[in-house]
């Protein structure tokens, strides 16, 4: 057989093919769970960093584990998945992924009202907060996962809220696709700093009235990012969706209700002991 003929030709570059495929899906099945590793790692740090509480100098697992505390709940109830709720749904609690979850229809409900979140037609069903606490165990900040579409991608990120569940503390993307300089500013550390101390609702508690708005003004305002008015206008979208009712809005009222009983008690306590003493 020829050494140039068409049949030696193709057998050589098969027999390559094959190979390269081999050692591809090897490489990608080895590496699998360092890049699992590392995207939980990576996902650890942006909720040390949005809540300003981030240590270079120490290992990032550690920091994540002694200070938060993380929570899968059911939106539309805002309360905490149990494990007999777990077991029901068939979750695991371990492995669950809110972002896979949002694309199942199992596991998943329609974005109601419709447009509220515009170009994504689905949300999950479940989904984790991140509890940041004090040294003395109490409730420092909340984190909660948020996202939305942009100019060109869907943004990923977190939202830090004080302890009240009304106060911003910090917002960060760590995914996204927006045009750099423009709204790929979104990473800028001195427009993710205009957040922090910014009021999320209005007046009743309840309607989160925080936006991104040019020549923003006010407790309730971002300035918008220059040259990137979708870029702003889908922050806006994402924040008040996911603070409002069909979002983490029932989490936070259960949170704010229970905050609520417990300082009644503390009164009611209190009042007890002066009457006794």
């Amino acid at each position: 057989m020829q050494r140039d003929s068409v049949k030696q030709t193709f057998i050589v570059a098969s027999c390559l093919c094959l190979v390269c495929s081999v050692l591809v899906s090897t490489a990608a099945v080895v590496l699998r769970p360092t890049q699992q590793e590392n995207k939980t790692l990576d996902i650890q740090k942006n909720i040390l960093k949005v809540a300003g509480v981030y240590d270079e100098g120490r290992p990032v697992s550690g920091q994540y584990s002694s200070q938060v505390e993380r929570q899968l709940i059911w939106l539309d109830k805002g309360t905490v998945v149990t494990e007999e709720d777990a077991k029901y749904e068939k979750l695991d609690l371990r492995t669950y992924d809110a972002r896979k979850a949002s694309k199942l229809p199992e596991l998943s409900d329609p974005v109601e009202p419709q447009g509220a979140l515009p170009q994504i037609s689905r949300r999950e069903r479940f989904a984790f907060v991140y509890l940041l606490k004090k040294d003395d165990g109490s409730l420092d900040q909340i984190i909660l996962p948020v996202y939305g579409k942009g100019l060109w991608s869907t943004l990923y990120g977190f939202l830090a809220l004080d302890a009240d569940t009304e106060t911003i503390r910090g917002i960060t993307f760590y995914e996204h696709g927006e045009t750099p300089g423009l709204g790929g500013e979104v990473d800028n550390p001195d427009w993710k700093a205009l957040w922090d101390g910014k009021e999320a609702f209005g007046d009743d508690g309840k309607t989160p009235v925080i936006e991104v708005a040019k020549g923003a003004s006010g407790e309730h305002q971002i300035d918008a990012l220059s040259g990137a008015t979708i870029t702003s206008n889908g922050v806006t979208s994402l924040v008040q969706y996911w603070l409002g009712p069909d979002g983490f809005g029932p989490y936070l009222a259960r949170v704010r209700s229970a905050d609520s009983q417990t300082a009644d008690s503390s009164q009611s306590t209190s009042n007890e002991g002066e009457t006794n003493g």
